[in-house]
């Protein structure tokens, strides 16, 4: 079924078919997707009836997430999460139809997790995401942690911390294991400054072993990065959209979530340069390649939905908004089961930038400035392999002398007394 109008309805939001189907149709879903969109919320209006639930009970959270637990049950991979029907709840909060959310006392926790999530932002100057990420795992090691008393950290302990990072990080990769623990240790530092640990229990949690120079990325080259932009239909909106995310990310260097950042006034048609938004709040001005600048010029003139600005790249389906770091890192996913390769992320694209750049004799500041690094010895992972292992030689020998290693002229790397 991929007509919206063969969708029937019975229940509580039968009387207001009519106006979900306009409201699907105002956000630009096709047909088919609209079909299967009311398809679900059909269902729930069914699934209410029989349960004897209300229009007004959509408010609780709890009476739709039962509907979904019963659809994870029957085995469905579709639409199984209460965020199917965020649009319908908007369509219905938007007309009054929804009684306002009854507030809930804040728990002890609650509160704690409030004052942590202000010293993050506050006094470590942490970015939403990373804010986000750390509250999080923050909200579930307490979760994890028994309780023995009023206080929300009243359980915590080393042995506690190495239990939830042992369970939180088995079959994960080094590197979420690594955020993992930074994560808790940020919060057991915050417990001791509030004194709510009496010791600083952080000192109590191991870093987890990450060889930062034990291997290096596969590089991307040439044929393969041409096999890349040649899979791009671009007689296609999506296509030409995929080609210019290609494009930048291959000569600029720009990570996923740079490129997702990226907004149309970012573009300086007049002068050449991209303005990209990186790590810590930073902002740089980057000169934009010529065939990077035409790939956005193609895109912007006969891909994107004609708009007065918001993102650069945005979705070509419904519901209509820019891309996310996700959508930008599935284009090069794509792009590689196209080209028959092996699939590859949009930071194997940096490292191919890099290794551009360097072959075109830029040296290794010259692309630092390009690729936004701080530390050198970062752009030699990236761009040089063979200055990475005889940096890593020359680290061996100085730990074994007792000396100290400098870099000159981001080029060498040399020990010193």
């Amino acid at each position: 079924m991929n007509d919206p109008l063969r969708v029937r309805f019975s229940g509580p939001l039968a009387a207001h078919a009519d106006g979900l189907r306009a409201e699907l149709e105002s956000r630009g879903y096709t047909p088919g997707s609209a079909a299967l969109q009311l398809q679900v919320a059909a269902q729930l209006s069914r699934w209410m009836q029989a349960s004897g639930f209300g229009l007004g009970d959509l408010a609780d959270a709890a009476c739709v997430g039962e509907f979904f637990a019963q659809r994870r049950v029957r085995g469905l991979k579709c639409h199984i999460s209460p965020k199917a029907v965020t649009w319908l709840m908007d369509y219905l909060s938007a007309r009054g139809l929804l009684p306002a959310p009854v507030p809930v006392p804040a728990s002890a926790a609650d509160r704690l997790l409030d004052r942590y999530r202000g010293y993050l932002l506050q006094e470590r100057g942490l970015a939403p995401g990373t804010t986000a990420r750390y509250l999080s795992l923050a909200r579930r090691f307490l979760a994890s942690c028994p309780t023995s008393g009023d206080s929300p950290a009243s359980g915590v302990t080393a042995v506690a911390a190495l239990a939830f990072l042992t369970a939180e990080c088995a079959g994960k990769s080094a590197g979420w294991a690594g955020c993992v623990t930074v994560a808790v240790r940020s919060l057991l530092r915050f417990l001791h400054l509030e004194g709510l640990l009496p010791a600083p229990l952080a000192q109590a949690v191991p870093m987890p072993a990450q060889w930062r120079l034990a291997s290096l990325p596969d590089p991307i080259g040439p044929n393969a990065l041409a096999a890349l932009l040649a899979s791009c239909d671009r007689d296609t909106p999506a296509g030409r959209r995929d080609h210019a995310v290609l494009v930048v990310l291959s000569r600029l260097g720009l990570r996923a979530a740079e490129a997702a950042a990226l907004q149309l006034s970012d573009v300086g048609w007049r002068d050449g340069t991209l303005r990209v938004r990186g790590k810590g709040s930073r902002t740089d001005v980057l000169p934009l390649p010529a065939d990077a600048g035409s790939a956005i010029a193609d895109y912007v003139r006969g891909g994107r939905p004609p708009q007065a600005g918001g993102p650069l790249f945005r979705r070509t389906c419904a519901p209509p908004g820019g891309l996310s770091p996700t959508g930008v890192t599935s284009i090069v996913y794509r792009a590689c089961e196209r080209a028959g390769l092996p699939r590859a992320g949009a930071h194997r694209l940096r490292h191919a930038a890099a290794t551009a750049m360097l072959g075109g004799g830029a040296s290794l500041p010259q692309i630092a400035q390009v690729l936004r690094h701080s530390s050198i010895e970062t752009t030699a992972i990236y761009a040089n392999p063979r200055e990475l292992h005889r940096m890593r030689e020359v680290r061996g020998f100085c730990r074994m002398r007792g000396l100290r290693e400098t870099v000159v002229a981001g080029r060498a790397t040399r020990c010193v007394a």
